[in-house]
């Protein structure tokens, strides 16, 4: 062992490199794929303080960006040592760990070491921090980088390292006022690099216009038609355009050129790299195959699609495994065991695999030159999660993991006059992903104002994102208008998670349904348990549906989740998640993260662990969706319905789509007025992720702060985009529930000794307002009513005079409507009049994207007259008609019409 080490570049320069770090409090290591720093330069640095008899002092973390990464590295450290892991050299990481009492050197990612920043402002004890990896500008590494800046003031004896695998290190040198810069070689073996003109050159595989078109299966057909080349290009295909318009591929033959003629940059290419597959099992030596890819969806696709070829799926020939960073720890362990004699492994992995890890038999590497990457439009307050191309840099590193340790080949999958127009380097996270959880771990480690300290980055956020994310902050109640931390804002930095999740977490235990609320926030901090099969999409959706009875996604895994539990006890898990089509690992990592979450709030003090008193009221479905909708606001989308199905209207936005896989967008319709989402992402579309139907009285108790409106009974919420209209007695008695469960709420938050029992009248009128409310958005302008077709004509008869005699702005209630909407600015409204089985007559009125139904009527003229006037009591919400009131709705509506323009 200690010669395989000595033969690394590392050890070569191990002298320079204590030397450097006795004389200096920061260095920048630039370390070359395969030079060893990783595992070389923190065993360096102990063994130091051990033979200078300071080794029961040393206390060294060494960051990694990657929870695989952490573990590998610690467990390959041990090993050189000759040590279990947990003696001198352990790990943490979410969920779990292995650390003694005698652990000196801590590899772990840089989340927990910002954690502990929250609890140990100066890091007593530690002596050295190694931040690894530091070029992939992740944004946690960039914000530790600006707390330790600020932290070896005050901490002149601590030592910090940072190590970049690439030769951009003069930038952090220079952020570090002149930081001394050590440069150590790589050493990799010769890897023979393949474009995609080579490739074609060389296998004489012909592209067409249809054999690129990547196969997503049924249930992603969208992403199918997204391939075929269109008019318009997207951003993929755009930048490369003019790299490609200028190549000259006259070296090649006329097959390869017409190949690459039609070659569409959106395309992954998953039939090539299957053929390519093919190619390096038929006419290469041995050696493990590293297939880069963009995501899961990539991932499983073509997984699918080589276990069905007779030589990918054969077990006795082929190892397929995948590497995705949501994988459980111990499935991703399994990229490192070595295959049986006369096996080949092939692994299917994102950029996870690029750096820090080294997998020993890879001698091919096959790469599609993208990654998915998030991008941030404050403009709309949308993420973007879309491929785009590499860089340089992260391309060297793919093409470096098939010469670790022999001589390997790299295929990629673009032409080179691509890969000479990609950046050098990738944008840093900083400025292109929403900062709302990094401004709140700015605010909690008090370090002054969001924007003055983001200036201190080593390259700032655009300052539109800065200030989106502290009024998002604000709307939620984390901030207060001066960008204090609010007590709500103090135990949601706690609280290692997005501040949503951390706000549905502190109500669900204050009200009493904690436990479905834990599932929930587990269940949205994994990867989708409910699975999607390829060629069984109806069922796995139908197994899914089965769980939702209340149009609502988060609910439905609480179900699954309680049923998992139910068949854990009965020794049937393998058969509840067969038959449900529910990811086992997935069931596994909620009901650990249920755990540990549950843990934290104890440790805040909002519980004392007594889950009889935490799970009161588990049982009430309609508390459990207020907390969520709680936790989500103001991830909120109206709910508008058309003849057949409904559409989904968001404030930034204007209209969205539901993903496929959520139970709502099975529906046809939808009786809420409202949905609250988690997250929304823009693919093609924007789509929103998992959903929950609300009602109006859910979302005006729950949702953000309301103020009065220009008339009695007129309540608005987020600055007025959200409007709200009944009688005013109704107004003002949400208002006072409101008012008093926010006092309830900060009283628990600042006293978590408050007995809840003794607010019981509050809390039991709040649950009845949230379960009696009918859910048809009668306090919402603009949505549409669909009234039951099946009205007792005697009931028909008695409202019928009293509604469509004559009233203000008109000789009757048609051309009262008339008046309201003209003066308003609208256009006269239409109606539209169908005859009934038993002979009676039934209108709808339409208006400003509006649909009233009246009740059933024995002519046309008072269907008509009815329908007018059931649409005049909706907009008044049922006060007493006045000519005042009709200049009221008027005013109102002209109001509401410049808003939306």
């Amino acid at each position: 062992m200690v010669e395989s080490r000595r033969s690394l570049p590392a050890f070569k320069q191990r002298d320079s490199v204590l030397t450097a770090i006795s004389k200096n409090q920061v260095i920048v290591i630039s370390g070359e794929t395969g030079c060893g720093k990783t595992t070389q330069i923190p065993q360096f640095i102990l063994e130091s303080e051990i033979d200078a008899n300071r080794g029961a002092l040393c206390s060294i973390i060494c960051t990694q960006p990657r929870r695989i990464s952490a573990m590998s590295v610690s467990e390959r450290v041990a090993y050189e040592r000759g040590e279990q892991l947990g003696e001198s050299v352990g790990y943490k990481v979410r969920l779990e760990g292995v650390r003694g009492r005698d652990t000196r050197l801590l590899f772990c990612t840089t989340g927990i070491l910002l954690r502990r920043l929250l609890v140990d402002r100066n890091l007593r004890g530690v002596t050295h921090v190694i931040v690894d990896e530091i070029h992939e500008r992740g944004m946690n590494e960039d914000f530790l980088l600006i707390i330790l800046k600020d932290l070896l003031s005050r901490r002149p004896e601590l030592k910090l390292i940072l190590m970049s695998a690439t030769l951009d290190a003069e930038l952090f040198s220079s952020y570090f006022c002149g930081a001394s810069v050590i440069h150590i070689p790589g050493f990799t073996y010769p890897v023979r690099s393949h474009f995609l003109e080579d490739i074609l050159e060389m296998t004489r595989y012909r592209l067409t216009p249809y054999n690129q078109i990547d196969d997503y299966g049924q249930e992603r057909t969208w992403k199918m038609h997204k391939q075929i080349p269109k008019k318009r290009k997207s951003q993929i295909a755009f930048v490369v355009e003019d790299a490609l318009r200028a190549a000259d591929f006259k070296e090649f033959s006329t097959e390869t050129q017409e190949s690459l003629s039609c070659w569409n940059p959106d395309c992954i290419g998953f039939n090539l790299i299957e053929f390519l597959l093919w190619h390096i099992c038929e006419n290469e030596g041995p050696g493990g195959i590293l297939v880069f890819m963009t995501g899961w969806d990539d991932i499983s696709s073509l997984k699918e699609k080589l276990q069905i070829h007779p030589i990918f799926g054969n077990p006795d020939r082929i190892m397929l495994l995948a590497c995705h960073g949501s994988m459980a720890s111990f499935e991703q362990r399994l990229i490192f065991e070595e295959p049986a004699s006369g096996v080949r492994k092939i692994i299917l992995a994102t950029n996870i695999a690029e750096t820090s890890i080294t997998i020993n038999d890879v001698a091919f590497v096959i790469d599609c030159g993208k990654a998915k990457e998030t991008s941030y439009d404050a403009l709309n307050n949308t993420p973007c999660l879309l491929p785009s191309w590499i860089s340089k840099v992260s391309a060297q590193q793919r093409r470096g993991r098939a010469g670790r340790v022999r001589p390997g080949q790299c295929y990629h999958l673009y032409p080179k006059c691509v890969y000479d127009a990609f950046a050098e380097y990738q944008l840093p996270e900083i400025l292109r992903t929403p900062l709302q959880s990094l401004c709140l771990q700015i605010k909690s480690l008090n370090l002054g104002s969001i924007s003055e300290f983001l200036l201190r980055a080593l390259q700032s956020p655009e300052l539109l994102a800065v200030q989106k994310a502290i009024e998002y902050l604000k709307i939620i109640g984390a901030l207060d208008e001066n960008e204090y931390l609010t007590t709500l804002g103090r135990y949601l930095s706690k609280l290692p998670m997005e501040p949503k999740l951390g706000k549905m977490l502190i109500l669900g235990a204050i009200l009493g349904c904690l436990d479905p609320i834990l599932t929930v926030v587990a269940g949205l901090s994994v990867r989708d348990p409910f699975l999607t099969p390829q060629d069984k999409k109806d069922l796995a959706d139908a197994a899914k549906f089965q769980f939702s009875r209340d149009h609502s996604d988060h609910l439905a895994l609480v179900r699954a989740y309680e049923g998992w539990k139910k068949a854990e006890e009965e020794s049937a898990v393998y058969d509840y998640c067969w038959k449900n089509f529910l990811s086992i690992q997935s069931m596994r990592a909620i009901d650990s993260l249920r755990k540990e979450f549950f843990s934290l709030l104890k440790d805040t003090g909002l519980i004392d662990g007594n889950p009889s008193i935490c799970n009161s009221e588990g049982n009430d479905a309609n508390l459990t969706r207020a907390v969520i909708c709680y936790g989500m606001y103001p991830g909120i989308c109206s709910v508008v319905h058309n003849d057949r199905s409904f559409s989904l209207k968001t404030m930034e936005d204007g209209q969205v789509l539901l993903y496929s896989n959520s139970v709502n967008a099975r529906e046809r319709k939808i009786p809420y007025p409202w949905l609250v989402f988690n997250e929304k992402i823009k693919v093609n579309s924007v789509f929103l992720r998992d959903s929950t139907a609300v009602s109006d009285s859910t979302l005006i108790l729950f949702g953000g702060s309301i103020s009065k409106g220009d008339i009695d009974g007129h309540l608005k919420m987020l600055g007025g985009y959200l409007e709200f209209f009944m009688k005013p007695v109704v107004a003002e008695i949400c208002q006072t529930l409101k008012k008093e469960l926010a006092e309830l709420i900060q009283n628990k938050l600042l006293n978590p000794k408050v007995d809840m029992q003794a607010h019981h009248e509050l809390l039991s009128a709040i649950r009845l307002l949230v379960s009696g409310d009918g859910c048809d958005g009668r306090f919402v302008f603009g949505r549409q009513i669909l009234r039951p077709l099946e009205t007792s004509a005697l009931s028909t008869n008695s409202t019928l005079l009293s509604r469509t005699e004559s009233g203000p702005g008109g000789d009757n209630s048609k051309s009262q409507l008339q008046t309201i909407l003209t003066r308003a600015g609208y256009a006269a409204p239409m109606y539209k009049t169908k005859q009934l089985k038993n002979n009676k007559f039934q209108t709808t009125v339409e208006f400003n994207e509006t649909q009233i139904m009246g009740q059933p009527c024995s002519n046309k003229k008072s269907a008509e007259k009815d329908a007018a006037a059931e649409a005049i009591q909706w907009l008044r919400g049922g006060a007493k008609e006045s000519h005042e009131q009709v200049n009221h709705m008027s005013n109102l509506l002209k109001k509401s019409k410049k808003d939306h323009l």
